[in-house]
């Protein structure tokens, strides 16, 4: 019952081998010696598969997210991101509806290798927020107060209303 992808890095081609582990629970089994860029492909589309994504472009409104080719556009415009950027809002994107945390995007971003300060994470979204406005994305990425940041459904990130003013509360 772990929802965990998993795939088999071996040495061992033999049919009989794939099929024991395609039958404990496998997602992928790779033979080595092998590509490294298939490797990584393959870790890819797992990682997709697994979050409920088949294919490799994620559509949220107008963003179009290039799993790929690592590229994001906007009604068919290319945004530029720096290589921080794309994987902050690749982890949103994969991670939709979902609250992540500092921490969480600190890992993804640096996996436990020379983290900066935890700030930093807002520096990138407050990035990322202006060149998705600019570029007529704007409030796909809310802020949950005292917990994270999340991406919104474009049809949930219409703005709330606000109090009526000069309204006394009883």
């Amino acid at each position: 019952r772990i929802d965990t992808p998993v795939l088999i890095l071996s040495g061992l081609s033999r049919p009989q081998a794939k099929v024991k582990g395609f039958g404990m629970g496998a997602d992928d089994f790779i033979v080595k010696p092998f590509d490294q860029s298939e490797l990584i492909a393959r870790i890819h589309a797992i990682v997709r598969r697994a979050k409920g994504f088949s294919q490799p472009t994620l559509q949220i409104g107008d963003l179009t997210l290039d799993l790929n080719a690592r590229e994001v556009s906007v009604n068919g415009r290319l945004v530029h991101l720096t290589g921080k950027e794309y994987a902050t809002l690749e982890l949103l994107t994969l991670r939709r509806g979902a609250v992540l945390t500092k921490e969480a995007f600190l890992n993804h971003l640096y996996g436990g290798m020379d983290e900066p300060e935890v700030k930093i994470i807002d520096v990138f979204i407050c990035k990322l927020r202006k060149k998705l406005s600019q570029a007529g994305a704007a409030d796909l990425i809310g802020t949950v107060w005292g917990r994270g940041y999340v991406m919104r459904d474009p049809a949930q990130a219409a703005p709330r209303a606000m109090p009526a003013a000069g309204r006394v509360a009883a």
